[in-house]
């Protein structure tokens, strides 16, 4: 074992992928972090491979069937917007914060998903309002520290407008830049989402994407400054990596259409009221569940089966794949689901009853011209891992890894116990 360092920072780039290296190599900030860093551009996602269960799985080393976060959002049939999974009681496992904790370690966590409510220092949880009446500043303020919350809302709330980007990101930033300088956290872990959402709003490869990246790099440069200022950059450790990259849509499918059409669905007055089975989208993917009540009747199950096998020879509808649960839970997935299905390329799901498909274009409620979600699969579809400083061993890894692989070698590197996680450490690059 190398030496241990005494201040590692996590920056997640959202949405950045194995695709994007090569532009970020000509970038300023970035090309000169991947020199003299240990380097893998072959990362594998988590299934789904959309934020929530790709970060957790990060910070546990587990896959999310095992440490709980399978979807972005909970399954709330009667919600018009379901609650996204944003506290930390819902992950089943140690993290990588509690163990730093434990080891006495300061730490901090902004934007990170799924630590509303954790024992993390100073924390701005990442929660996306979705009822009447609730307030964005005052939710936060209860799912983390509180004085430390209000106080950077006092000063930096200026910069902010709702979620929209670069806004989000340079509040966030400001808030990182402030907690270095004032708290000196020795554990931080940051989350960026700049490109995730231009990507989502013009595509994966339009030029608001690049101009998104540009700003990723100068802010790595603010963030690699400030270190510098605030602590001994021999003791330190920076990680940059990715959690999924996204593909290009051109057409939603709505599978609870065929569900409701099917009587499988009571719907009234715009919301539904009652179901034996339902779909509930993962973005590029979608699970497919029966009600608990209904678990043992074999001829719904045939018949649920039967609606979606129907719908994936159609080669005008979005399904490309259907999964079993055991296949997957062996991807990862829910084990609780029913099936699982995976799109056609240029296709996404959404949970709307109201018609069988549309285009991109004619889904006004969530438009999306690119997206996640989908099986972790080749090259296109990777992101990356990069480390420098401490304890770090300049190498170019160019096997396969997954984002449960990074949080027990993040844990190795700082001497940590994540206990029975499903990750192996990257040896060559401690």
């Amino acid at each position: 074992m190398g030496r241990i360092p005494k201040r590692v920072m996590i920056i997640s780039f959202d949405a950045v992928g194995r695709a994007d290296l090569d532009f970020l190599k000509t970038l300023p900030n970035f090309s000169s972090f991947f020199k003299g860093a240990a380097l893998c551009s072959h990362v594998n996602s988590v299934y789904p491979s959309i934020t929530y269960p790709a970060h957790t799985s990060i910070i546990t080393g587990r896959m999310p069937k095992n440490h709980g976060i399978i979807n972005n959002t909970k399954l709330q049939p009667g919600r018009e917007r379901a609650d996204w999974v944003y506290q930390r009681k819902y992950i089943n496992s140690t993290t990588l914060y509690d163990e730093a904790k434990k080891k006495g370690m300061k730490t901090a966590a902004l934007l990170w998903p799924v630590v509303g409510r954790s024992r993390i220092d100073w924390a701005v949880p990442e929660i996306m309002v979705t009822r009447k009446g609730q307030s964005q500043v005052l939710t936060n303020a209860v799912n983390g520290p509180l004085l430390y919350q209000l106080s950077l809302n006092r000063m930096f709330g200026h910069l902010r407008d709702g979620v929209r980007q670069p806004a989000l990101d340079n509040f966030i930033q400001a808030c990182a830049l402030y907690t270095m300088e004032t708290y000196r956290p020795d554990f931080f872990l940051l989350h960026l989402s700049d490109v995730d959402t231009n990507r989502h709003i013009y595509g994966v490869h339009h030029e608001k994407v690049t101009q998104a990246l540009v700003r990723q790099d100068e802010r790595l440069g603010e963030i690699m400054q400030k270190l510098a200022q605030t602590g001994n950059m021999e003791d330190t450790c920076v990680i940059l990596l990715g959690d999924h990259y996204q593909k290009d849509v051109e057409k939603i499918a709505y599978p609870n259409f065929f569900l409701k059409q099917e009587g499988l669905l009571t719907v009234r007055d715009g919301k539904i009221k009652g179901w034996r089975a339902i779909a509930k989208n993962c973005d590029g993917s979608c699970y497919i569940y029966i009600n608990r009540r209904f678990l043992k009747d074999a001829a719904l199950q045939r018949k649920v089966r039967g609606i979606l096998e129907r719908l994936a020879r159609r080669e005008d509808y979005g399904i490309g794949q259907i999964f079993d649960v055991k296949e997957a839970a062996a991807l990862g997935a829910d084990p609780d689901c029913f099936l699982m299905v995976e799109a056609r390329d240029g296709w996404a799901f959404l949970d709307e009853w109201e018609q069988e498909c549309k285009t991109v274009r004619e889904e006004k409620r969530h438009f999306i011209r690119a997206t996640h979600g989908y099986l972790p699969k080749g090259e296109a579809y990777q992101t990356f891992f990069a480390a420098k400083g401490c304890g770090i061993r300049e190498t170019l890894v160019e096997r396969e890894i997954a984002l449960w692989d990074e949080g027990v070698t993040i844990a190795a590197l700082m001497g940590l116990d994540l206990g029975d996680a499903d990750g192996k450490v990257i040896e060559e690059m401690l």
